[in-house]
This record gives structure tokens, sequence and C-alpha cells, in this order.
């Protein structure tokens, strides 16, 4: 243990002389494969999950990825995903394979995870946004026909005499609702990227969600053709570069057919490389014809996400609030967008 942590870590923050030899991986293959093992017998995997992260930042391990030998070594999870993806075009031929091999187990985990809570979860709210009027009664939304007939309320029986009922509706096969996730594909979004595109799969799916994914930096690409797999969704991507929020809200505003039945959903830090005025004007139009509008921060577990602030309360000024969401709250997020109701908001956003 001691081994493979000095291999990483070295000998802490105390400062080297030019002669003196330190611990480290270096650059040998067969060095960091052993490596690898060593970490994967001596600590957990959530232990080893961080250290594979932290020998890619800290030593430019990088490049030793691209063999598909040391991919089959390492501890899969969405970061490996991450820097997977990054070094997607840089890749060789012999090594994509495995390489998808590696995303295919995540993605797959992450599928079963939270696919059946998210479809649960969705159709509910699907079939409460579609109201009728003249319910059965065990489709009686009580809530809301109380609601609606308090002004015949009858003090001396203390109770309401219901003029007007309001039910949830059954959602039909056909379309009821549109979701567009326009997703920021800068490096410092590689998990949110990953969890969106396996959400995006699972919305697309059902029958009742028409669904389409645009990933963007300073160009705009629309993968809703292969949101079939989302590890072909994955290899679309091109982690890194620029941002210009801007054009991809112009790209996804170009293909509102129904403003008032859809969700649009933002992730991004917000850091806009360009034309912040045109963005929010962008988003303004967009709710002002019906769309709910949410923006994520991140889509992941790491916690509260570096954002752009001033631009984040301009959203929430225009009636979008920004925060960040886990995927396991996700759903909850979506549902409530559905339903045209308040958002769950964490209370740290």
């Amino acid at each position: 243990m001691d081994g493979a942590l000095a291999a990483l870590y070295g000998k802490g923050d105390r400062p080297q002389s030019g002669r003196e030899r330190t611990a480290g991986l270096g650059a040998s293959a067969p060095s960091v494969a052993r490596w690898l093992g060593d970490i994967r017998t001596y600590f957990p995997s959530s232990v080893v999950q961080i250290m594979q992260r932290d020998a890619i930042d800290r030593l430019g391990l990088s490049a030793l990825l691209l063999e598909p030998e040391m991919l089959e070594a390492v501890e899969a999870d969405v970061h490996l995903v991450g820097t997977l993806l990054s070094l997607n075009k840089a890749m060789p031929e012999t090594t994509k394979e495995t390489a998808r091999a590696v995303v295919r187990k995540v993605v797959d985990d992450l599928e079963k995870r939270l696919a059946t809570r998210t479809r649960a979860t969705l159709t509910g709210a699907l079939d409460r946004s579609a109201r009728v009027t003249r319910p059965r009664h065990h489709d009686i939304d009580w809530n809301r026909t109380i609601a609606a007939n308090l002004k015949h309320y009858l003090p001396e029986h203390r109770t309401v005499v219901p003029e007007r009922l309001i039910g949830y509706g059954r959602a039909a096969r056909s379309v009821k609702k549109e979701v567009i996730l326009c997703i920021d594909q800068s490096g410092s979004m590689a998990a949110s990227v990953v969890y969106a595109s396996v959400f995006g799969a699972v919305l697309a799916s059902m029958r009742s969600i028409s669904t389409r994914l645009v990933v963007f930096d300073t160009a705009v690409v629309d993968l809703t053709d292969q949101l079939d797999d989302p590890v072909d969704v994955l290899f679309g991507t091109q982690l890194g570069g620029g941002t210009d929020i801007n054009r991809a809200l112009a790209h996804c505003q170009a293909h509102l057919t129904r403003p008032a039945e859809t969700v649009v959903v933002l992730i991004s830090d917000l850091y806009e490389g360009g034309i912040r005025d045109e963005m929010l004007k962008r988003v303004a139009a967009m709710k002002a014809s019906g769309v709910q509008f949410v923006t994520l921060l991140a889509l992941s577990d790491e916690g509260a996400p570096a954002y752009d602030r001033e631009h984040a309360a301009a959203l929430a000024a225009l009636g979008a609030p920004a925060f960040a969401c886990t995927p396991d709250l996700f759903p909850e997020v979506m549902a409530a967008a559905l339903e045209k109701r308040p958002l769950p908001i964490p209370e740290t956003a």
C-alpha cells in the first residue's frame, strides 16, 4: 500500500532537488499496469477511482489510456469515460473497440440504476399533466378540485360542493410532451455529458415523449438520430473547446414545434463565449412562448460546480433558476417540469 501511494503521491509537498530521485509511475506501460493491479488489490473500488483520476491529472497518464491493455486494467467509472471521450480523436483504431467496451460497461450500469425509476416517475407525471374535467372517480385530483370549488363552501355543512371536477387524464401512446436536452460539452462538463446521454436514451425510449439531444461547444451538433444507443451519443461528442450557449439555444429554438408542451433543459456551467444578451433574449422568448426552461449547472454527483454567477443570476431573474442536480434528483426535476409545477431545487443551490 505504501509503495502504491508513493508511486502516485511521492514524498508529499516537500521540495525536491534536481538530483534527488522521486517515486513515480514514469512512462513505462508495464510499470503502470503493475501499479493499476496493485491499487485494485489493496484499496476499495471507491478509492481506486480517486487514485486513477489523480494519476491522470498529476502524472499525465492520459496517453497511456490509449493502450488497450491499460484500458482493460483500469476500474471503469464516469470520470474514466470522460477521459476516454476527450482522447477519442487521438485514439488509435486498435484501442477504440476496447474503449467502447469500457464505456459500454459504465453506461449499462448507469442505465440499470436510473432507467426504471426515471420511466416510472415521468409516466406518472405525463398522466397527471393531462387534466380532464369529467374524470372517473378514481381519477379525480382532489387537491385541484377542492381549490377550484372553494367558493362553493357551505359553512353550515362544513363541506365543499364541487360543481366542477378536475381529474388526471391517462397518457395515451401518442406523443404528449417534447424534451430538448442541450448539453455543454466543454471539458469541465464531462461527467454531466455522460449522465445526460444516458438519460437522453431513457427518455427517447418513452413513446409519450419526443426527445432531442444537442451538444455544443463553439459549434452545435444534433445527436438525436443516435439516441437509441448512448454509447454512440458519447462517441459523437467532442469534449473540450469553447462555449457558445447562444448558438446552441438558437438551434433548439428553431426546432420548437409545440412550445407549450416542450421542456428545454440546458446543462452548462454558463461560462458563455458567445453573445450574452442574445442568449438571455432567447431564453426569455422561449419562456414567453410557453416553454418550460430548466438550467442545470451540472448533472453529476460531484457536488457544487464552478459556474458563472452573473449569468446564473440573470437566468433566475427570467424565471429560470440555475442549480446543480444529481442523477438521482433528475427524474423529479423532469417530472415537475412536465407538470408545470415548481422545480425541486436543492437547498444548497
